[in-house]
């Protein structure tokens, strides 16, 4: 068994990561779902890309962001399942401090760049709803690349000083992170200085990214909901909201967990600090399982393509 006790030392070459804190022995029972939700991830995710890429009839806007939703969807899990696994079934704790505060940019950044894709994706139900005869004018694929790098740079560019801060504190209490992964809040709390400059700039960062994509993708369905009530046919304004029902779907899956987490996480002082550690890893794990399912339910051409290839092969 890995030795808990704190350690005394300034410039820790390795950060030791607990796991779940308490439910230690249920560590193997909960790598099971978080495996299996891994899993569907990645197929998931994959199989949207190659059918994306693959299918002519999909080469529009609203699948190109979808396209670019499920490679961030696999850089996020990707960075914290392998490592948690490995925490999980083989006692492997220790994490290299650098590799600790490059996973910490990976999982910080591109939760920016997937709210900003989310934008984008509110963007084009926009334009396709309130202006459909301009769509292909407005939303060219020139446009399309820029606003998807947009979001890309946005999201680098923002969490850059969280390593940067972090690796500038001495850490000389402990080396114990108490957390599945190396969470920016859980690895600066082990320092033994004033870290309220993190705080400040991570909470900053959290409203500026969260508050203005929120407001971006609500005033975008507030001119939606407007076009689609002044449709005459009840048909007709179902057949345009069922076009969004995906979209609705998907910022609700990364919207809910992220917030509830975050609240719970700063603002209740009750809730055990497990349930805190696996709000945060639901957050993660949820949305890059479930966004490839809800589309390719959702998505006709999606869910036709995926009969037509398992068809194909029990033929």
């Amino acid at each position: 068994m890995l030795d808990f006790n704190a350690t005394a030392f300034t410039n820790p070459s390795t950060f030791v990561l607990v796991g779940i804190p308490g439910l230690e022995d249920m560590h193997i029972w909960i790598s099971i779902p978080f495996c299996l939700m891994y899993v569907v991830a990645l197929m998931g995710n994959i199989l949207t890309i190659f059918i994306i890429k693959t299918e002519t009839a999909l080469h529009e806007p609203m699948f190109y962001f979808l396209s670019m939703l499920a490679t961030t969807d696999l850089i996020l899990s990707t960075s914290t399942l392998p490592k948690m696994l490995g925490v999980f079934w083989f006692n492997y704790h220790e994490i290299n401090f650098h590799a600790c505060l490059t996973q910490m940019f990976f999982i910080h950044a591109f939760s920016g760049v997937e709210s900003g894709l989310l934008v984008a994706m509110a963007l084009d139900r926009y334009v396709a709803i309130c202006n459909p005869l301009r769509h292909s004018s407005i939303l060219t694929n020139s446009v399309v690349a820029q606003v998807g790098i947009l979001a890309l740079v946005r999201g680098l560019v923002l969490m850059i000083p969280h390593p940067f801060l972090v690796r500038r504190w001495p850490y000389c209490r402990t080396n114990i992170v108490p957390h599945t992964y190396c969470e920016h809040m859980a690895v600066v709390k082990l320092a033994c200085a004033d870290i309220s400059i993190n705080s400040f700039y991570s909470l900053a960062v959290i409203i500026l990214i969260v508050g203005t994509d929120v407001a971006c993708i609500s005033l975008s369905y507030v001119h939606i909901l407007r076009a689609v009530f002044n449709l005459r046919s009840k048909d007709a304004r179902l057949k345009t909201l069922s076009t969004c029902g995906s979209h609705v779907c998907v910022i609700l899956t990364f919207y809910i967990p992220a917030l509830f987490s975050f609240l719970t996480h700063r603002f209740s002082k009750h809730i055990p600090y497990h349930t805190h550690i696996l709000l945060a890893n639901m957050y993660l794990l949820v949305p890059p399982m479930l966004n490839p399912i809800i589309y390719g339910v959702r998505t006709k051409q999606i869910r036709e393509y995926v009969l037509q290839l398992f068809m194909t092969k029990i033929k």
